[in-house]
């Protein structure tokens, strides 16, 4: 599905690592993962419109997700149902949950949403508020990085058991408060568990990772809930040379789906980078965000769970 003219966007992508790709970070050893690729996979997303739930766009993005999952881990389930938004819309939704290595009693859970952002809320242009956002960043970039990771993990099986799960109906409704029609995959997820007594060592979401000027501050609510899992995830960054990247500071709590995780006492923490000022507009779009942005991120989530 890569056009010429996809081509040409990730070359120029990844031409200009140093300057654009999360202050010019460089791993100190060299990593499987591949922005480019993941790039790609954020390419084909866009290619099906925006993901608004109960849109064809929003079904067959749903249906590649599958695909991509079964071709890759060892264990895909489906978790389908409707839910009656407070417009009286129904919208049909679904999980993702595709699992490496389901035999292992240590895992890892890999969070991320596929849906996107039905209205613009942040354009400037009044006419542009009620378009929706095309979610380059928002939603097709940490689904592309696992995808991506998957490719990784097919071919070189990780040290622990890993679950990918890709949430829907995150960003539909309202945060509030009061929060209506939002994080709703999160919280069905949550209410309805695939696995029985499910307690992974520690989970991450991953949201928001592609932009060209990549930075992670330590998300508040993350440190509150599961301070340990922060610090796992930053000494790893570090250990990798991705210090400028994944930065010492504590930043702002964000209501985002690692919050109905951490109700449920699954210990996910949000990685996420939320200084992107084409959040929730139609300008969120794939020259926004980075091949070598991804690669940092696909680097750290991939050393997580391979590094023993």
């Amino acid at each position: 599905m890569i056009t010429m003219l996809s081509t040409l966007i990730l070359s120029m992508a990844c031409s200009d690592t140093d300057a654009n790709g999360g202050g010019g970070a460089q791993a100190t050893t060299p990593h499987p993962f591949s922005g480019e690729q993941a790039l790609a996979y954020v390419k084909e997303q866009l290619d099906f419109g925006p993901r608004v739930p109960g849109s064809e766009a929003h079904r067959k993005t749903g249906d590649w997700i599958v695909q991509m999952m079964k071709a890759r881990a060892d264990t895909v389930i489906e978790q389908r149902w409707d839910h009656t938004a407070a417009n009286g819309k129904a919208l049909p939704l679904r999980n993702v949950f595709a699992r490496f290595r389901p035999e292992a009693t240590e895992r890892v859970l890999y969070v991320t949403h596929w849906d996107t952002r039905p209205r613009s809320d942040n354009a400037r242009d009044p006419e542009q508020k009620l378009l929706p956002v095309p979610g380059a960043n928002d939603g097709a970039s940490g689904t592309a990085m696992l995808i991506a990771l998957g490719d990784v993990l097919k071919q070189t099986p990780p040290a622990v058991g890993v679950d990918f799960l890709f949430v829907d109906g995150e960003d539909y409704g309202e945060f509030g408060p009061p929060e209506v029609d939002v994080l709703l995959g999160a919280k069905y997820f949550a209410e309805h568990p695939l696995v029985a007594d499910y307690t992974p060592l520690f989970g991450v979401l991953w949201d928001m990772i592609g932009d060209r000027d990549l930075k992670f501050e330590k998300e508040a609510n993350s440190m509150r809930g599961a301070p340990e899992v922060v610090a796992r995830v930053w000494e790893q960054a570090n250990a990798l040379g991705y210090g400028s990247v994944f930065v010492p500071t504590e930043g702002i709590g964000i209501t985002d789906d690692h919050i109905p995780l951490l109700k449920v006492g699954i210990r996910v923490i949000n990685v996420i980078d939320l200084d992107f000022k084409w959040h929730h507009t139609p300008d969120d779009t794939i020259d926004k965000i980075s091949a070598a942005s991804l690669k940092i991120v696909g680097d750290v989530a991939l050393a997580l769970v391979t590094a023993r």
